[in-house]
């Protein structure tokens, strides 16, 4: 009951987020009508479609993304000629005839029957502004809604929200309804109140329009409902018993089963900084296998804490083997994985696994993951995925007691990874991997469609909704990468994340290919990456991740851009941390 309660308080604070300010001329707009037949119906329409999207959103998909912003087209559409509607009744019903005459009826004359319906469908279109509005506690509920699947719960967490923003709103609607009743009897200024709300309308069109709703806005905003929602979610987060807290790490033992013996890695098409290896020659030592990938962003997050447990317990005996399975074409080549293995210095052995047979023989799904091999040659314990770093070098202690090592006193690892190795801002992080190529590429954004393995011309749309990306110019989209044609070419994003970075590569030729990234329109300063400089410069050279973002202050909805002022480059996929 206490998770309901939550998105409810949490759809009350809605009000004090900047975001939701464009859409509060809408509903005062209708203050000077009875609030059972126009606030009310308003409201509940605005629930109604805010619900009915945001589910759609966390169960359906791009499509319902696509969908979304048509749909807010539409209600700026509808609010414009309603602002219209209110400066100039008589000029807006002659120009929109049956379509707005509705609307110019709004303004004044006792409440007919069809108030009601009228009502709502402004509600329904107020609802389709609002969507997009998100803090902590509905992107914990709307996460939560994309991991756990279509279900009861989620949807009613989601209503939840919505009848606490209604709230909050049906309170302003219902003391604005009483203050312009007042200013109605004891001055003549209907006509002028009229007209403001006109011009409050049009404006909140254009704040929309523009993107101020969630740019300007914010940074002039004096409320921080984003820090306010956090404390809240901390505050009424369950407490761990005492016992809990007291506990340390090193009391905290994982369960060490036995899921089978250690597969053969006789799979791998090379091996570098070693001989061949197997587990049969591995018998008697404890194995730590790391399932990596060089363009992984998880991966590279998670090697700093390998490399440190194979160095620490090297002598112990602990032997570590980082299989590189590929994800991407390019990282089946020998010479790719040679340079990144330099590159990131990682001096353990390395099975370059492109074939998938070591990948197949563990039956592995996950970058990275990691498998614990006891000395006796049986898996004891896996782990898919970053973190839980504590519970691993657990584990790795564990089995090497259980293998006769003599070992000091637990110490925890210092791995503090640079660049790209550190570790994410998670409480920050609201964009995905997302993949440019059309075999797994969501929430695509230009104007034109994907074209599947051939040339087109793209072009960005002019507002782009968060997570949201686009090409411009001459592109050729294949299954898992976009091949520039001819420059200048660009990708924007629309996204939430304290760091940006993007899997890029050249032709085979191998030709650097220049580029300038923007953010929010301007040079990058110090937000750059580790790839870029203060002025958003750059230069691809080989395949690899780039890290082209990493913020220094508050993370917000940002719009990037990249430029690339050479042909031949190719994009793969955008991550974030």
């Amino acid at each position: 009951m206490l998770i309901y309660l939550l998105a409810f308080v949490g759809g009350v604070l809605t009000i004090l987020s900047p975001c939701i300010l464009p859409v509060l001329p809408f509903v005062f707009a209708r203050a000077d009508q009875p609030f059972r037949r126009a606030g009310l119906p308003l409201l509940v329409g605005m629930a109604f479609t805010f619900s009915a999207v945001a589910i759609a959103a966390a169960f359906g998909g791009h499509w319902v993304v696509r969908l979304n912003q048509g749909g807010r087209y539409v209600a700026m559409l509808v609010f414009l000629v309603l602002g219209v509607s209110l400066l100039f009744p008589s000029i807006a019903e002659a120009l929109t005839r049956p379509l707005v005459s509705a609307g110019s009826k709004l303004q004044g004359g006792p409440p007919v029957e069809s108030g009601i319906g009228k009502s709502f469908v402004l509600g329904i279109s107020t609802g389709l502004l609002w969507a997009p509005c998100a803090g902590p506690i509905l992107g914990l509920i709307l996460t939560g809604a994309a991991i756990q699947g279509p279900g009861a719960r989620s949807s009613f967490l989601l209503l939840s929200f919505a009848l606490g923003a209604a709230t909050s709103l049906g309170i302003a609607l219902f003391a604005g309804s009483k203050i312009f009743s007042a200013l109605k009897r004891s001055l003549s200024f209907e006509v002028w109140i009229r007209r403001g709300l006109g011009v409050a309308v049009i404006m909140g069109v254009v704040a929309i329009g523009l993107g101020w709703d969630t740019n300007l806005l914010t940074k002039f905003s004096f409320v921080n409902t984003a820090k306010a929602e956090e404390h809240l979610i901390d505050g009424l987060r369950p407490e761990k018993p005492a016992s809990v807290l007291a506990a340390s790490v090193a009391d905290t033992q994982p369960a060490l089963d036995d899921e089978g013996p250690f597969p053969d890695l006789s799979g791998a098409v090379a091996w570098l900084n070693s001989p061949p290896l197997s587990s049969k020659s591995l018998k008697g030592k404890v194995v730590l296998i790391d399932f990596w990938t060089y363009s992984c962003i998880n991966c590279l997050r998670a090697l700093p804490y390998v490399e440190g447990w194979a160095a620490k317990y090297k002598d112990a005996g602990l032997v570590v083997i980082g299989v590189h399975t590929p994800e991407f074409a390019f990282e089946k080549e020998r010479t790719n994985v040679e340079k990144a293995v330099r590159d990131l210095k990682v001096s353990y052995p390395v099975a370059i696994d492109s074939d998938y047979k070591i990948w197949k023989a563990f039956n592995n799904e996950y970058w990275p993951a990691h498998y614990f091999i006891d000395g006796k040659g049986r898996i004891r314990y896996h782990h898919f995925g970053e973190g839980e770093y504590d519970q691993s070098a657990l584990v790795i202690r564990e089995l090497l007691k259980q293998n006769g090592a003599q070992l000091a006193a637990s110490e925890a690892i210092s791995a503090s990874g640079a660049g790209a190795e550190a570790a994410p801002d998670t409480a920050n992080q609201r964009s995905p991997e997302t993949y440019v190529g059309y075999h797994r590429a969501e929430h695509f954004a230009s104007t034109e469609a994907i074209a599947h393995d051939s040339k087109r011309v793209y072009t960005p749309q002019p507002r782009l909704s968060l997570n949201q990306w686009a090409l411009g110019g001459s592109w050729k989209v294949g299954e898992e990468s976009a091949l520039l044609q001819t420059a200048p070419g660009k990708i924007i994003f629309r996204f939430h994340a304290r760091d940006l970075h993007l899997v890029l590569g050249t032709t085979k030729d191998g030709r650097p290919i220049r580029f300038t990234v923007k953010l929010d329109g301007t040079v990058p300063g110090d937000d750059h990456g580790v790839d870029t400089d203060k002025n958003g410069a750059g230069t691809i050279q080989g395949h690899r991740l780039y890290q082209l973002i990493r913020q220094k202050g508050p993370v917000e909805d940002r719009t990037f851009e990249i430029e690339f002022l050479d042909p031949g480059v190719q994009a793969f996929a955008f991550t974030f941390g």
